[in-house]
């Protein structure tokens, strides 16, 4: 399936006091990653929910191989992995200097206005062919 990469630079807000990247902000980037290849397909958010779809999250998971540090420039791959009925799951892998310093994924439900469960729109499952 398609992938998406988007370069990130560690700001110093992200860190903690050794200047190491604070663990909640991998799940920042991987919504930026998300958002980029939701573009990347043709198929914004933004589209998505002038629809009357959303795409809440409903598992997550980020592994930590090394840390990241300010300034660090990364690499960040977003990865269509499963769609099955109304979930769908997105796979990244963050990358500094050629080396993986975090792999990890987040499984959304399609949902409508009310947050029940909802069939993918065609369109959408069209572009993700």
């Amino acid at each position: 399936m398609k992938t998406n990469i988007t370069r990130i630079r560690v700001r110093y807000a992200e860190t903690d006091s050794m200047k190491v990247a604070y663990n909640a902000n991998y799940f920042v980037w991987f919504e930026v990653g998300r958002n980029e290849i939701m573009r990347d397909l043709g198929y914004p958010y933004s589209q998505l929910e002038a629809e009357g779809f959303f795409l809440p999250v409903i598992e997550a998971h980020c592994n930590y191989i090394r840390p990241i540090r300010y300034d660090d420039e990364l690499e960040l791959h977003s990865s269509f992995a499963e769609q099955n009925g109304a979930r769908i799951r997105i796979e990244y892998k963050i990358f500094c200097k050629n080396e993986s310093v975090a792999t990890g994924f987040t499984v959304h439900a399609f949902t409508d206005h009310s947050g029940r469960p909802a069939r993918p729109p065609g369109k959408f499952l069209e572009k993700l062919k």
